[in-house]
């Protein structure tokens, strides 16, 4: 760690970027299992209480790209409170929506809050580590942040059998009222500040995206979350509508997938010291592929069959994030704030197009997810093959 943290230290600082990563997991999955009932309770569409979801990633990936710069100007702690102050506001107004409409709106605004602590929180990562020390942190923290997604969907499930979906809220409120007062003994940790104005320091955002080769692999690792999105939108309905499970049984399904999931940045961490990372990525993607196929000729069968293949299908996508992203990283010696913006802007961007494609035609579900995994498998790993052997790429992999 290149900056002690007196107050925190070593295993703090790991459990606060543990805690703001969390965000994203959680924001999104603790009331997944509240969404087919939302659509009676607000007497709406199933499209109208997806927007909840897909405003969300829309916003946040918008709020990316305003933080970011900024960030980098004022430093990651002012960013940083703002948006959790913003976060908690905006969870208190949702549990407080009377109609869809405001629903969606508060969704904007928590999203908006939340892109800035997900910004501050990779920055930091970047500006504490690097190289294959980066590469540990990444994967120790992606490793436990997943236990978000396994935990979020079982706790809203349990509260909506005592509460209501309101409830849901209420506790994210809680969690960033948490998260806020963690972030105040945080020290900061950017080493240099832009010194020019506000809107020179969102044109860095341009500087960034016209470096060929950060660009090349941002083209990359940025369609992998479209199908992992895509999962996100459709699984609740799957299981719930499709299959016939109640929102307990679901929310176990959906653990099962983030259990399995939590596995990858291990697996990676440990493969990777005997296979090049180059082959892991390229493994990963023909995985999706093959995944994506049996999702389309079996997935429909049974429950359990759908879960054994979305659960392999979800570990080698998060496979690909912690590699993708330290090479990424490498492409930038500075302007932290704006490449992390970037990339997860595009994140977003292409998860919300995989949300929107998978409820193109909401009764054939399971073959649209099949379909998108078998596309993101084929170009995804494409695209690679074509980057893999750059320079830019051999050289800058640990």
């Amino acid at each position: 760690m290149k900056k002690p943290q007196v107050v925190l230290g070593e295993k703090g600082m790991i459990f606060f970027l543990v805690i703001i990563s969390a965000f994203p997991p959680l924001t999104t999955d603790l009331y997944l299992p509240a969404l087919p009932q939302m659509v009676d309770i607000f007497k709406t569409s199933q499209s109208m209480v997806n927007m909840t979801l897909s405003v969300y990633f829309i916003a946040y990936a918008v709020g990316l790209l305003f933080w970011g710069p900024l960030s980098e100007k004022y430093g990651r702690k002012p960013i940083l409170l703002i948006g959790i102050s913003m976060y908690i506001l905006a969870s208190v107004l949702c549990s407080l929506s009377s109609y869809i409409e405001m629903l969606i709106g508060s969704r904007l605004l928590q999203a908006f809050g939340g892109s800035a602590v997900t910004i501050v929180a990779t920055a930091i990562v970047k500006d504490l580590y690097d190289g294959r020390e980066r590469e540990k942190i990444m994967g120790s923290i992606m490793s436990l942040v997943i236990i978000a997604p396994m935990v979020a969907p079982v706790i809203g499930a349990y509260l909506l059998k005592f509460a209501s979906w309101k409830m849901m809220f209420v506790a994210l409120a809680f969690f960033g009222l948490i998260a806020g007062i963690v972030a105040f003994v945080y020290q900061e940790t950017i080493e240099t500040r832009y010194t020019g104005s506000i809107v020179r320091s969102w044109s860095r955002l341009g500087v960034v995206i016209t470096n060929p080769n950060f660009l090349a692999c941002l083209c990359v690792f940025s369609i992998t979350p479209i199908a992992l999105m895509a999962f996100l939108a459709a699984g609740s309905y799957i299981y719930v509508d499709g299959f016939g499970l109640t929102e307990q049984q679901f929310s176990y399904a959906f653990a099962f997938n983030a259990m399995f999931a939590s596995f990858g940045p291990r697996i990676y961490m440990k493969i990777s010291r005997q296979i090049p990372i180059v082959k892991i990525i390229t493994g990963c993607y023909s995985f999706l592929a093959i995944c994506g196929a049996a999702t389309l000729t079996i997935g429909h069968l049974s429950p359990i069959i759908f879960a054994l293949i979305a659960a392999p299908a979800t570990l080698v996508i998060i496979s690909t994030r912690i590699p993708g992203t330290n090479l990424m990283l490498e492409q930038q010696t500075k302007d932290t704030g704006s490449a992390v913006a970037l990339i997860q802007f595009f994140s977003m961007m292409c998860g919300s197009l995989g949300m929107v494609l998978v409820s193109l035609k909401p009764e054939t579900l399971i073959i649209n997810l099949g379909l998108i995994q078998l596309g993101v498998g084929f170009v995804g790993g494409g695209l690679w093959l074509i980057i893999k052997n750059k320079d830019f790429v051999v050289k800058n992999l640990p």
